[in-house]
């Protein structure tokens, strides 16, 4: 079967514009958040080579960026025309309206993009208004000085929750290290890897919340554990805390997505190189942390052009270049038969990590994003500082959120 390339992709958009008589405007501007903009600029060039379109870019911090799109919604005016969203924010950005529908002009890429990050870009009807362009396989990075240098084994640290806080204790008692920075990280992986079949992060199939099962009820009891005993120093992720804890060694472990290696090696632990490895989450569960999807809002007046630069950014080549420059894990499933997941990683030790992530990134179950999910996220947040830090039963603090999601979620 002929496969269209991205040069052959780009052109065809734009010679399909050209066709129908529309005029072609020669400069799109993508909007987006870091380290994406690295990665616009290293294949801008080439996509204004093969296309004859100059991307501009207007780049905000993470959250700043997501709450630009919300504003810009509501008005009306003021997006650019394509829009990276991270796929915590894709339920209720889609499901609220503003983006075009793309289900047909994805349809023939469809084939190349896991199940689940295709669910996670669609809409309650059934549409795809975002098109996933990179992925965040669930893994758990550990220190390697903290664990074979010391004698652990990590399969068997992972066997099990119990058998990793029992690893934890036995840092606290024997090291004087801490096994995570923060416990929460563990409520978060385990209400986001144990969905049950059918149901959502947060609500069921018909819209209602879930936050009071047992899912969440243990997620809540594994952090608090930890809490409890010792073995978190409350570190909140992205903190200046948090960046030294990964330079000092504070903490023996964190959860994260595969895309963590990435910022560890370039900016914020390059001296650590070789104490790292990766491992699956405790009882191998699959799942995934983070992931970005690209949209075109109804604003844009260049659907076409915008089209024809999410093309060239989902092909295989392209996919494989943004491995490469921010280390975004491929979405396009084709490109992990590439000799470059072979390859040893130096920072991880001489590790072949990329073999894991991709087997994670293959074996993800789908599951369908609601409109309330950034909703329930915030409670639930709320809900487990209440009982971290405050000490609020578990049941209560649920309840609560629960009370809250139906109150908020019409």
């Amino acid at each position: 079967m002929y496969k269209m390339t991205p040069l052959a992709a780009a052109v065809a958009a734009v010679a399909a514009v050209a066709m129908s008589g529309a005029v072609i405007s020669q400069e799109i501007r993508f909007d987006g958040f870091p380290d994406y903009d690295s990665q616009i600029n290293a294949i801008a060039d080439d996509f204004k080579d093969v296309s004859g379109i100059t991307v501009q870019q207007l780049i905000n911090q993470h959250g700043g960026h997501h709450d630009r799109i919300a504003t810009t919604l509501a008005t009306g005016s003021g997006l650019g025309d394509v829009v990276l969203i991270d796929v915590g924010f894709v339920g209720a950005f889609v499901d609220g309206g503003g983006f075009i529908d793309l289900t047909d002009r994805f349809e023939p890429y469809r084939g190349n993009y896991p199940e689940y990050a295709i669910a996670q870009g669609q809409g309650s009807n059934g549409h795809q208004y975002a098109v996933p362009v990179d992925l965040g396989p669930g893994v758990l990075y550990f220190r390697r000085d903290f664990m074979e240098d010391l004698g652990y084994d990590i399969d068997e640290v992972t066997a099990d929750w119990e058998s990793y806080i029992d690893y934890g204790i036995t840092l606290r008692d024997e090291h004087d290290t801490l096994l995570i920075g923060d416990a929460g990280d563990i409520a978060n992986a385990y209400i986001n890897f144990n969905v049950e079949s059918g149901n959502g992060l947060y609500f069921d199939a018909d819209g209602e919340p879930l936050v009071t099962n047992e899912r969440f009820v243990r997620a809540f009891e594994l952090a608090r554990t930890v809490r409890q005993e010792g073995l978190d120093g409350n570190i909140t992720a992205w903190s200046e805390d948090w960046t030294t804890g990964f330079q000092e060694g504070t903490f023996a472990t964190q959860m994260s997505g595969a895309w963590l290696l990435g910022h560890l090696q370039n900016w914020m632990a390059p001296d650590t190189a070789g104490n790292w490895g990766v491992s699956h989450l405790p009882t191998g569960i699959y799942g995934t942390w983070g992931g970005s999807f690209l949209a075109i809002p109804a604003q844009s007046a260049k659907p076409d052009e915008a089209w024809a630069l999410i093309e060239y950014m989902i092909s295989e080549d392209v996919q494989l270049e943004g491995f490469q420059n921010i280390a975004a894990f491929p979405a396009h499933t084709a490109t992990y038969d590439h000799a470059m997941f072979e390859e040893e990683i130096d920072f991880l030790r001489g590790q072949q990590a990329r073999q894991m992530w991709a087997e994670i990134a293959e074996n993800v179950e789908p599951v369908k994003p609601h409109r309330g999910d950034q909703i329930a996220e915030s409670l639930i947040g709320t809900a487990l500082e209440n009982v971290l830090d405050d000490g609020m039963e578990i049941e209560r603090a649920l309840q609560n959120a629960e009370n809250q999601i139906r109150r908020r979620v019409r």
